[in-house]
C-alpha cells in the first residue's frame, strides 16, 4: 500500500458509501473536458506526501512530453482526506478521469458501477499475473496496481545487538521467540529503547488469522474466530506487561503517526510492523540502516500467511469522456520504463517485470533490500483477498476494540463478540 498508515477513517468509510449510493443515479466524469488549446484535458487523483507529489508532478510532465496533445492535471491530498474528497466528486457526478484506490474500496466503488472495465485497454502482459488478478472482479479488470508490497517486520538490528540480543532467525522464529526477545531489548536498552511498537492494522491480524487457518474476510463475513482474536489481542497485552512495547495510551499515541514520527523512525523502538514500501522512509527518517523480517509464525503453523498486495490501484471513471486518453496514462505508469525510472517503489515495487529490471540499478539501497526480501519469501506468499463491500469501515471497528481490551474498559470476550457483530453488519450492509 502506501507511505502512511492505511487507516480509513469512519467519517470517510461513510462518506465513501454515501457517495457509492448516490453514483448509481449521478453522471460520474462531469469534470472531464478539453482545454482551450484543443489539447485533451485528463484529471488524475491520489494521496500521499509531498515527496509524492513532487515525483507525481514529474511523471506528468514525462508523459505530456511524450502525448503533446493531452494534459494531466493532477488532484492531490494528504491520505486523511483522500476519500473523502473523492467520494464528494464521484457523489456530485464530479469524478476524475483517473483515480486512484486501495484494495479495501475495489468492491465499493467497482459494485456501484463507479470504475470502467481496463482489459484489453492497458497492457498487462509484463505484470505479475497474482497482483493483477487482485484487480480484476466478475471477469471485468477494473484496476490495475500501480506495485506491490508486503506486509513485515521492520528491524534496527544495530537497536536488537546495542540492548545485548541477536538478530532472529525468521525462518524459524514463533510468536512467543519475538515477545520474549523485544522484552529483552528494552530491558538491556534501559528503557531507552522499545523493543517493538504494536499496530491495528487488520494486515497483522489477516496474516496472524491465516497461521490458525483461518481468513480475516471469508466471503461476505468475517471469518476470525473470537479465540484467534483473544489470542491476537493477548500479543499486544504481553508486550504491554512486560515493557516489549510502551503502555496502552503511548501504543496508541504511536500507532496514529506517519513512518517519519514513529518509535522505529524516530530510534525509539528497535521493532515496528509496515508496509515494505515504507523501508525506505523509516530508513531516511531514522538515519539507520534497518532490515525487513518475515512475521513470526505460530507454532505449528502450515503458512507464514504473508501475502502480495497492491501498494494501490489505477482505475477510470465509468463516465469519463477520455477513456482512451485514461487507459494510455496508467499504461504509461505502470508500462513505461521512463515512468518506473522516476517513481521507482514509491507506489510499491514496479509489478511490470520489464521496467522492474529497467530501474533496478537506479533503486537506492532500501529497495534494494525490499526486492532482495520480496523475492526471497515470494514461493511462502498465500493470494492477496479483496474485501468485501463496506470493508472499508471495518478496520476502525477493530482498532475501536483493541482498544478497548488494552485499556481494560472491555473484556476479550465481550470484545470479540462485539468486534464480529458490527464487522460483520458492515459488510453485509
Amino acid at each position: 500500500m502506501s507511505s502512511g498508515k492505511k487507516m480509513w477513517s469512519a467519517r470517510a468509510g461513510g462518506a465513501l458509501l454515501a457517495a457509492a449510493l448516490l453514483a448509481t443515479t449521478a453522471a460520474c466524469g462531469g469534470g472531464s473536458g478539453d482545454s482551450a488549446d484543443g489539447k485533451v484535458k485528463l484529471r488524475f487523483s491520489y494521496w500521499g506526501s509531498d515527496s509524492r507529489q513532487k515525483l507525481t508532478e514529474q511523471v506528468i510532465k514525462k508523459f505530456e512530453e511524450k502525448n503533446p496533445t493531452i494534459d494531466v492535471e493532477g488532484e492531490f491530498s494528504d491520505w486523511s482526506s483522500y476519500y473523502e474528497s473523492l467520494s464528494t466528486k464521484v457523489a456530485g457526478g464530479d469524478a476524475p478521469d483517473v483515480m486512484t484506490i486501495e484494495i479495501k474500496g475495489l468492491r465499493e466503488y467497482a459494485g456501484r458501477g463507479i470504475l470502467a472495465d481496463l482489459a484489453g485497454k492497458v497492457a498487462t502482459s509484463d505484470l505479475d499475473a497474482k497482483v493483477l488478478g487482485t484487480g480484476a472482479l466478475d471477469g471485468k479488470q477494473y484496476a490495475v496496481p500501480s506495485g506491490a508490497n508486503a506486509f513485515a517486520l521492520v528491524a534496527n538490528t544495530a537497536a536488537v545487538e546495542k540492548a545485548g540480543q541477536k538478530a532472529p532467525d525468521d525462518a524459524t522464529w514463533t510468536w512467543d521467540d519475538y515477545l520474549g526477545l523485544v522484552a529483552k531489548i528494552t530491558e538491556g536498552s534501559g528503557g531507552k529503547v522499545y523493543g517493538t511498537q504494536y499496530t491495528f492494522n487488520s494486515a497483522y491480524l489477516t496474516i496472524f488469522a491465516a497461521q490458525r487457518g483461518e481468513k480475516f474476510f471469508d466471503g461476505n463475513k468475517i471469518g476470525v474466530t473470537p479465540e484467534t482474536l483473544k489470542a491476537w489481542w493477548g500479543n499486544f497485552q504481553k508486550l504491554i506487561q512486560t515493557k516489549g512495547s510502551p503502555d496502552a495510551a503511548k501504543s496508541a499515541e504511536v500507532d496514529a503517526n506517519s513512518p517519519d514520527q514513529s518509535l522505529l523512525g524516530t530510534g525509539t523502538a528497535a521493532f515496528g510492523m509496515w508496509w515494505s514500501n515504507q523501508l525506505g522512509t523509516l530508513s531516511k527518517a531514522s538515519g539507520q540502516e534497518l532490515t525487513l523480517y518475515r512475521l513470526p509464525k505460530a507454532k505449528g503453523a502450515t503458512t507464514s500467511g504473508m501475502f502480495l498486495q497492491p501498494a494501490m490501484y489505477y482505475t477510470t471513471s465509468a463516465k469519463t469522456e477520455h477513456a482512451a486518453e485514461a487507459a494510455k496514462f496508467i499504461d504509461f505508469l505502470v508500462n513505461d520504463p521512463d515512468a518506473g525510472a522516476i517513481l521507482l517503489s514509491d507506489r510499491g515495487l514496479p509489478v511490470n517485470s520489464k521496467v522492474l529490471e529497467a530501474v533496478k540499478s537506479k533503486l537506492p539501497p532500501a529497495d534494494v533490500k525490499t526486492l532482495e526480501f520480496m523475492d526471497k519469501i515470494r514461493p511462502e506468499l498465500v493470494d492477496a483477498v479483496v474485501p468485501p463491500k463496506g470493508a472499508s469501515g471495518v478496520e476502525d471497528i477493530l482498532k475501536r476494540y483493541s482498544e478497548e481490551v488494552l485499556f481494560g474498559r472491555m473484556t476479550p470476550d465481550d470484545a470479540a463478540q462485539k468486534f464480529l457483530t458490527e464487522a460483520n453488519a458492515a459488510i453485509a450492509g
